[in-house]
């Protein structure tokens, strides 16, 4: 009797694990897909120390371009609908300062400023971190434009620089892309 029983068990078991319930596929899903991923990446960065900073009287002691080629992609332009920049400086230098960053484009056209007053180093920690830089719509269109940035910085009055200044200016910058695929 306990032999049947056992027996009866196995085939329910075995007949439940060979039957399957099952629809149909639809493929047209796949129409639907929408991929959304997010790059990370540093966007720029310098560490200029003191003594490289010589103030000559004149107000800005950097004026540079760098080419800023990564919208010639045409598939990451396409697609990119959402760009975050976030910026963090660190002052050990016993003036304040104020950096620009210039967007520009094929012209040499400033498309737009993003300006950074860094307070001047007073014996503590001096990191200052920016609220984060958003491209969407309208702004996006703008950066998109982009292919070179440039960068000045100014110094305020105060003590002058020379080769024996101590401290230093450094900018630690990245970029988040958001793309939507689909």
């Amino acid at each position: 009797m306990k032999s049947n029983f056992y027996k009866v068990i196995k085939i329910v078991i075995l007949s439940l694990l060979f039957s399957s319930c099952s629809s149909d596929l639809d493929f047209g899903q796949i129409d639907d897909l929408k991929l959304e991923p997010a790059f990370l990446a540093n966007l720029a960065h310098f560490d200029i120390p003191a003594n490289k900073l010589i103030d000559d009287g004149g107000n800005h002691v950097i004026d540079d371009s760098r080419g800023f080629d990564v919208f010639k992609d045409k598939f990451f332009n396409d697609h990119l609908k959402k760009a975050e920049f976030n910026f963090e400086f660190e002052n050990t230098i016993d003036r304040a300062f104020v950096v620009s960053l210039e967007l520009l484009d094929a012209n040499g056209q400033v498309l737009q400023t993003l300006t950074f007053p860094i307070p001047a180093y007073r014996g503590t920690a001096n990191v200052i971190k920016f609220p984060t830089e958003v491209f969407e719509n309208q702004r996006l269109d703008l950066l998109k434009k982009t292919i070179k940035i440039g960068f000045k910085v100014a110094i305020f009055e105060g003590t002058p620089l020379n080769n024996q200044s101590l401290g230093g200016l450094k900018l630690k910058s990245s970029a988040t892309a958001y793309l939507i695929i689909g």
